[in-house]
């Protein structure tokens, strides 16, 4: 089987960092009705209780599950972390992504990591993915998990352990576009700091490399979703996409094959990453081909700090959106050698100091 770069570009809809995939059954977690209270919703949440992240534990902070409730009536589950023996009120973060992943992936990485540089983190799980609830599962909307972001600001202001006056976010992947989003919008976001980003926007309509970057691809694309719609509302259920390529083909572009050493591997997989297993739901993201994101990331007047690898496939993502980025707050840092998912885990090669050191000046 081989795969031709243009092929490659054609499964931006169906496979690799955010293949589109999903059930209308197996949820974690139930979507409230309007008439319950936060309390009663989030009481419906069953959130693990023992240690399942894909990396050890620190000694140095403190872990605990949260929930908090978002604008659209959603209820996100995350993971707390709070240094330990720290007094007063903290600068915190929100942390999500990647685009398919969950917290106990990447997010919780950073969060911890950053935890144990002196801030209060949070890492969750966006809506309808992991122990979040949303129904149907493993949906994607430009909109929603835009408010995804905000609303961890709203619970993180809202902490008594936090300074409400010093709250960054930090997004990974096709959270690091989401992220942007966010601070364009919300003002109370006073740093963002996007790692190894996507526009899913873009990826959505242009397809990889923008290679489908055309009405006709586009049309394509909408007219196998929209046929998609029309089985699946007939049976009741809804087709995933089918997540990472697995087995791989023996020509697999290289990123492909990065993709597949993360998600598919004991380094990075989990068993409720839609990457690591089905993916998203077929339809589930069909809102991203026509509803742009980052249009008004030129308006961010806070500090930036984009981080991209000069081997990752997606690098022009990040170049993208930092040349629309105005004024002197802003910082396309590269990381030489390192590809798109090298940002996801390997600590030798996030540069966590440069992180933590810009949030400690971003939020005095």
């Amino acid at each position: 089987m081989r795969i031709s770069m243009k092929k490659t570009a054609a499964m931006s809809a169906a496979a690799l960092c955010f293949a589109f995939a999903g059930t209308a059954s197996g949820a974690a977690g139930t979507d409230a009705s309007s008439t319950e209270t936060p309390a009663a919703a989030m009481a419906q949440l069953k959130l693990e209780s023992a240690w399942d992240k894909t990396f050890k534990k620190s000694d140095k902070v403190e872990h605990s599950k949260v929930m908090f409730r978002t604008r659209y009536g959603f209820t996100l589950a995350a993971d707390m972390y709070i240094p330990k023996n720290a007094g007063g009120k903290l600068p915190a973060i929100a942390v999500s992504g990647p685009f398919g992943a969950v917290k106990e992936q990447s997010a919780g990485l950073y969060a911890q990591t950053l935890a144990e540089q002196g801030f209060i983190t949070i890492a969750f799980d966006p809506s309808y993915t992991g122990e979040s609830s949303g129904e149907p599962r493993f949906t994607a909307s430009p909109d929603i998990n835009t408010e995804d972001f905000m609303a961890a600001v709203d619970f993180l202001s809202n902490n008594e352990r936090v300074d409400p006056e010093r709250i960054g976010i930090l997004g990974i992947c096709g959270w690091g576009g989401m992220a942007l989003n966010a601070a364009a919008l919300d003002p109370r976001i006073k740093a963002t700091v996007t790692s190894t980003m996507y526009n899913m926007s873009r990826v959505s309509a242009n397809g990889y490399f923008d290679l489908e970057n055309s009405a006709a691809d586009r049309m394509k694309k909408k007219k196998a979703l929209a046929a998609e719609r029309t089985a699946e509302y007939a049976r009741g259920t809804y087709a995933r996409a089918g997540g990472v390529m697995d087995p791989l083909p023996a020509d697999a572009p290289q990123f492909v094959r990065d993709y597949y050493d993360y998600y598919k591997t004991p380094r990075g997989y989990h068993k409720r990453s839609l990457n690591s297993n089905m993916g998203w739901n077929k339809t589930g993201t069909m809102s991203f081909i026509n509803q742009p994101i980052d249009v008004y990331v030129s308006e961010i007047e806070t500090p930036v700090l984009m981080i991209h690898g000069d081997k990752a496939h997606s690098l022009y993502f990040s170049r993208t959106e930092f040349s629309k980025l105005t004024g002197t707050n802003k910082e396309l840092y590269i990381v030489k050698g390192a590809n798109h998912t090298d940002l996801y885990d390997r600590t030798d090669k996030i540069p966590f100091a440069k992180i933590a050191e810009f949030y400690r000046q971003s939020l005095k």
